[in-house]
């Protein structure tokens, strides 16, 4: 069997370092750093870092 081609980006999951569970899911190229960044968790209604995780499949 042949391999198959590998998408050019990665869908990752931002998990909150509140760690209230919440999360953003967003796109990032495969070659480039991990994501951290800073945006609004809404459990506790302020702004925190959130950083990558892959995204799971259920």
């Amino acid at each position: 069997m042949a391999k198959g081609a590998k998408s050019r980006t990665l869908i990752v999951r931002l998990i909150s370092s509140a760690q209230t569970g919440f999360f953003y899911t967003t796109q990032r190229v495969r070659q480039g750093p991990k994501l951290s960044a800073v945006k609004y968790d809404p459990v506790v209604k302020a702004k925190v870092l959130f950083v990558e995780s892959r995204k799971t499949r259920k």
